[in-house]
């Protein structure tokens, strides 16, 4: 029996970020209409080396694999020039079990699909002029969120606060080029926030970051930082203050997300939170549905999300035969 081996460069070659946005928008349509067989996030925390792992892993039915993930983050490595986001995916094969590929993608797959998502959730639920965008956190998420949303809104500004001013900076110099529009480092998330029409919490902070006081009517924020039952980076009150509260699964944000602070401190109730996004793909939710509506996103990643992005990834493998070949 032969794994097929792919390494990260390779995986970068094989997979864009609109088709990505394509698969994670079905996936979310697939989970919310109970396609999905997906067990519980698995979390641990390393304190002691700042390292935190995430197991996650699903299976879409009639689909012909199901993925198993792992992935860390390990903040001080940046500090030992290593990157602080790893990981690798595991492809199986549905009808037999068999292993079918190793994709050693050092956690861009997830990258590029929590993106996607982001992107998805911008769509349906951000005004569609969104002139200001105020990005909190500054690292690889953060690029690979403003990427996404250039797929689905026209920005004309971008506001980027970090906690390191030399990693907001940075994160100009290398979007810049890549981004027709006009970038501003900020020196609080207040300034990221104020006057925006969409803003994007990319960081692993464990207090909030964002207060309601901050927001303009009309304004859409995507969460995506909180992925651990201990990580919040929104006050509760925004949640209080929305008009509509998404998430990608209800159940697993109300043990993981924004939403499980939010109900912890009893800022809201389970009945506050609208739906899922699956379910305005679907057609079965509105979205927003005037411009003053102030919208969240909360959005935990799904196993689902990895499935769907990593069968892209191992079908393009197989109609170009990239890879190299174990036995085991």
């Amino acid at each position: 029996m032969n794994v097929r081996l792919l390494t990260e460069v390779q995986i970068r070659g094989l997979v864009d970020i609109g088709e990505t946005i394509t698969a994670v928008e079905k996936s979310l349509a697939d989970f919310s209409s109970g396609k999905i067989i997906q067990p519980d996030v698995v979390n641990f925390d390393l304190p002691q080396h700042r390292g935190e792992v995430h197991i996650k892993s699903a299976h879409i039915r009639g689909e012909e694999f199901y993925v198993i993930k792992v992935v860390s983050g390990f903040y001080g490595n940046p500090a030992r020039g290593l990157p602080a986001g790893n990981g690798l995916m595991l492809v199986f094969e549905a009808e037999t079990g068999r292993p079918l590929a190793l994709l050693f993608d050092n956690g861009y797959i997830t990258e590029m699909r929590t993106a996607a998502a982001g992107a998805v959730a911008a769509r349906h639920l951000a005004r569609q002029s969104v002139s200001i965008v105020g990005l909190v956190g500054a690292g690889n998420q953060a690029r690979f969120q403003l990427r996404a949303l250039a797929e689905v809104r026209t920005p004309r500004e971008v506001r980027v606060w970090s906690r390191d001013p030399a990693r907001a900076a940075a994160f100009i110099e290398d979007m810049k080029p890549l981004l027709a529009v006009e970038f501003r480092a900020v020196s609080s998330p207040a300034e990221a926030a104020g006057g925006a029409d969409l803003i994007i919490t990319a960081t692993p902070s464990r207090v909030p970051l964002l207060k309601s006081a901050w927001l303009n009517p009309g304004v859409h924020i995507t969460a995506v930082g909180s992925d651990g039952p201990e990580k919040t980076e929104l006050d509760p009150e925004i949640l209080s203050r929305a008009d509509l509260v998404y998430c990608d699964s209800i159940a697993q944000c109300s043990r993981l997300g924004e939403v499980r602070h939010a109900l912890e401190k009893k800022a809201i109730r389970p009945d506050k939170i609208a739906g899922e996004l699956g379910e305005i793909v679907l057609g079965l939710k509105p979205g927003r549905f005037h411009e003053g509506q102030i919208t969240v996103a909360d959005l935990t990643g799904l196993g689902a999300e990895d499935a769907a992005a990593a069968a892209v990834v191992y079908r393009k493998a197989l109609s170009s035969g990239l890879g190299t070949f174990v036995e085991v």
